[in-house]
């Protein structure tokens, strides 16, 4: 077997059981709340002005660069829902889930990767301190409940930057164009959006904590966690959202 193939399915078993055990320890006392909570704070809080910012940004262009297409084809009429379905349907959650990949995974690996580094994992496991428990599981469950909350923030913002976008070439009130907006958005559209931003979380703090916390010894190796812990969560969310677009097509 050649070592590249030999040592995928090392790594995917190695995950595979760090997976199992994320499953095994989240239902087991005591539940760390303090540091769930700081790490929402944290992942979900400290990453809004990097969300608003691209959120705002991505309803904007998007409508700017469709309006000369929509007017051509006489459907300039159409522009606010059809921006808004795009955005929600898949920009805003895959945009938003990749800067969540490149912050908050790279975070979290390089984080863990330091602490695994200067051995402060294997003094908290000789203070009977439980390092999976309150290092891994929190954040995990952290970036699982934060993610689509930010996605679904980036869903509003996105709106709003499309609607300055409209009146940037044209005029119209900000009743008549959110009115557009919800009377051609459908739950079916919502759904099946937000149901995978979950997905994303999950994988970005699985990914992000399973790098650092199985670093290598040596500083070079908390930026190897790092980096490959974005490269890993991105690739992730690429596939998820392939899977997720086969499933919505199939039974919805």
């Amino acid at each position: 077997m050649e070592p590249s193939i030999k040592q995928l399915f090392t790594n995917t078993g190695y995950i595979t059981l760090f997976t199992g055990r994320f499953f095994k320890e989240v239902f087991k006392p005591p539940f760390q709340i303090n540091e769930f909570l700081r790490q929402c704070y944290a992942i979900g809080f400290k990453s809004l002005p990097l969300v608003t910012i691209t959120g705002f940004i991505m309803g904007l262009v998007l409508t700017i660069q469709s309006r000369p297409t929509m007017i051509k084809f006489g459907a300039e009429s159409w522009l606010p829902s059809m921006v808004s379905l795009s955005l929600i349907r898949e920009i805003a959650p895959v945009i938003t889930a990749l800067i969540c990949a490149g912050k908050i995974a790279s975070g979290i690996g390089a984080e863990l990767g330091s602490m695994k580094v200067t051995e402060q994992i294997d003094a908290m496991e000789v203070s009977a301190i439980n390092p999976y428990k309150y290092l891994v599981v929190t954040r995990i469950l952290a970036t699982t409940l934060m993610v689509p909350v930010l996605v679904i923030y980036a869903d509003f913002v996105g709106i709003y930057g499309g609607y300055v976008g409209y009146n940037v070439h044209g005029n119209i009130s900000m009743y008549r164009y959110f009115s557009d907006v919800f009377e051609h958005l459908e739950f079916l559209d919502v759904l099946p959006a937000v149901v995978k931003t979950f997905f994303f979380g999950f994988f970005i703090g699985l990914i992000g904590c399973y790098k650092g916390f199985n670093a290598s010894n040596g500083t070079a190796s908390v930026g190897i966690a790092a980096n490959s812990a974005v490269v890993s969560a991105s690739l992730s969310i690429f596939i998820i959202d392939m899977l997720a677009v086969q499933l919505t097509d199939l039974f919805f």
